[in-house]
């Protein structure tokens, strides 16, 4: 009868282990970011009819770095998706690599950018249960989220997707 139970045991430790597999939801995350021009946005700043795709960052992150030099060339691939870049850095005392963030890789010429921090609300981060930077998120023009990335995907790849919602 023990063997019985722990047999079961193991069966049910097992298929609860599968079950802990996250999916987000389906809609945008109900945001609110302190943007590099010092302002607060928030989903209902978004462009009605229109996709997004969310990137959730840290300013230091090699990898993240890394995505934005590979984007950069490519830049005219992402005109027709807004893109929000979020990240977690205190507005008082850590804003300034935002800020750096946003002029190295030259976003203020990207209109379809928008780029700001939570703050310590980790909203968005735990709405994805981000683990590692970068996350990423594309929603389609009814704003239902069509692909997410743990990791950065070959930028290809990210294009590829881009262009399934547009």
């Amino acid at each position: 009868m023990k063997k019985l139970l722990l047999f079961f045991g193991l069966i049910i430790a097992a298929a609860s282990g599968d079950a802990q597999a996250y999916t987000p939801p389906a809609t945008i995350p109900p945001y609110r970011i302190f943007t590099t021009d010092s302002v607060y946005v928030t989903p209902a700043n978004l462009k009605k009819h229109k996709p997004v795709m969310i990137i959730y960052f840290a300013p230091d992150c090699s990898h993240c770095r890394h995505l934005m030099e590979e984007m950069k060339p490519k830049m005219k691939e992402f005109r027709n998706i807004q893109v929000v870049m979020v990240t977690f850095v205190n507005p008082e005392n850590q804003f300034r690599a935002l800020k750096d963030f946003y002029k190295d890789f030259q976003l203020k010429k990207y209109p379809n950018f928008t780029v700001g921090t939570e703050g310590y609300t980790y909203l968005v981060q735990r709405y994805f249960m981000v683990r590692t930077t970068p996350y990423i998120a594309i929603y389609d023009k009814n704003f239902k989220m069509t692909q997410g990335y743990d990791k950065p995907p070959a930028i290809e790849q990210l294009i590829a997707a881009v262009k399934k919602v547009e």
